[in-house]
């Protein structure tokens, strides 16, 4: 699936008016709905994006002004290596470009983002959700991108087997068996008594484990938390206190919508070959004999909203939303200007357009199907929208609330990578590869390779 994705991402989707046609005869719904579309204007703008969003965003934008947009979308794994080149190359084009919260610490370190302040932005800081404003932010505090969007994450629970498990399926009151690592295991070992699992996989909680920075000062920063987080994947592992169903694959939006079979910890690592979990018709035949269960909980961004819309089949209206352990977000589309463009100020106009404009944010909230937008007004505005495949629950308002807790202060250039070695050391623990002390030091020797001007205390 993951292979997939990549392959449409890379595709290259110029923009044109009018509906987008698909390979299966699907049609797209029309961004351009509710706009008189105006005149060309010989105006052009060239926008390289990592999300199809911006696909809907620019045909809107399109049809507003008459500028014609052109829309590249490129494959992550592809997308910052294709900018710093265009820069290095001196290109002045594209005008228009973007980066993820973990992407935009390098991109700021050689320039890529023109300087948003210097065109109006700082005018317009009260407007947007504190943490998504910071995130634009350079080290020197210049505006150098924003966000349309906000991603706090969330813990989505079964209405119907909170009230079974636990009495109630008040929000309040299930986030309370979600306040601490400790409760956690606590309530996967209740859940897993009752019948059920708490989780799918291991790595629901993963939203939640940024507790502290990696780098402080120029030093590694094991923080206790993260050994607390590690403790608490191991023993969701061994403990058998989940379904073994890996985050994206078949048994995982399975759970959604009903009982899935319990798979093994083999299965999940994959030393155990036997099951199909990308297909999920051969899943189907190759599981058709095992125990089953259903689960409880998922731990997502406020994206996940449209994940679970999508996959709850007929548990729709069954589920919540609570806290977490901690406050946790991740992703989000943030779009600047190219420093190299020559149309500065025309992109400029797109910028607002996409993440400054009341009528745009509301027709994302509508044409998106339940995005979360940054804007503060318009969260304001939708704070008592009820969602019915959530028990009528106003995520909004939950979400916003969600989003004032994020001290984006904690987020460093160094995270995707350091992190992605921790989770390596996560996974040699909880399956045996290597003991704790091992794996701890082998991260160590990892950040010492990979960033030899970090001090590393061991």
């Amino acid at each position: 699936m993951k292979k997939l994705l990549s392959l449409a991402l890379a595709l290259i989707l110029v923009l044109s008016l009018g509906t987008v046609a698909f390979a299966d005869g699907a049609t797209k719904a029309d961004p351009t709905e509710g706009i008189e579309p105006a005149e060309l204007t010989g105006e052009k703008l060239v926008v390289w994006t990592l999300a199809d969003d911006l696909v809907d965003f620019g045909a809107r934008y399109q049809a507003a002004t008459g500028v014609e947009m052109e829309v590249v979308v490129i494959a992550p794994e592809d997308y910052p290596t294709k900018v710093q080149t265009a820069l290095v190359g001196g290109e002045t084009e594209p005008d228009i470009i973007v980066g993820e919260p973990q992407m935009l610490g390098d991109m700021f370190s050689y320039g890529a983002f023109a300087d948003l302040d210097a065109l109006g932005a700082e005018d317009y800081a009260d407007q947007i959700v504190d943490y998504v404003w910071a995130v634009g932010k350079d080290p020197e505090g210049v505006q150098r991108a924003i966000s349309y969007q906000i991603t706090p994450a969330g813990i989505y629970y079964r209405r119907d087997i909170a009230e079974k498990v636990f009495g109630t399926d008040d929000p309040d009151e299930i986030g309370k068996h979600f306040a601490d690592y400790s409760t956690i295991l606590e309530t996967a070992q209740t859940l897993k008594d009752a019948g059920y699992r708490i989780f799918s996989s291991d790595s629901e909680i993963g939203f939640f484990a940024g507790l502290e920075p990696w780098v402080v000062d120029g030093k590694l920063n094991l923080a206790q938390a993260r050994l607390d987080y590690m403790d608490l994947v191991v023993a969701l592992y061994q403990g058998d206190l989940t379904a073994y169903a890996n985050q994206w694959s078949t048994p995982w939006y399975q759970a959604m919508s009903g009982p899935v079979p319990i798979l093994t910890a083999d299965i999940q690592n994959y030393a155990d070959d036997s099951v199909n979990v990308w297909d999920a018709e051969a899943f189907a035949e190759q599981t058709a004999d095992m125990q089953q269960t259903e689960v409880f909980a998922f731990g997502l961004p406020s994206w996940g909203v449209l994940t679970l819309r999508d996959n709850v089949g007929e548990t729709s209206g069954l589920w919540g939303v609570c806290a977490g352990p901690e406050y946790g977000m991740s992703g989000g589309t943030f779009i600047g200007i190219s420093e190299l463009s020559e149309k500065k100020e025309l992109a400029w106009d797109f910028v607002k357009f996409c993440t400054l404009n009341e009528d745009t944010a509301e027709w994302w909230i509508t044409f998106s199907e339940g995005d979360t937008v940054s804007m503060k007004s318009v969260l304001e505005a939708h704070k008592d929208d009820e969602n019915p495949v959530y028990g009528n629950q106003k995520l909004y308002a939950f979400w916003q609330k969600q989003a004032e807790g994020i001290d984006y202060s904690k987020v460093t250039q160094y995270d995707k990578i350091i992190g992605d070695a921790w989770g390596a050391a996560i996974s040699a623990v909880k399956t045996g590869v290597s003991t704790k002390e091992d794996a701890i030091e082998e991260f160590y020797d990892t950040v010492a390779y990979t960033y030899p001007e970090i001090e590393i205390e061991r």
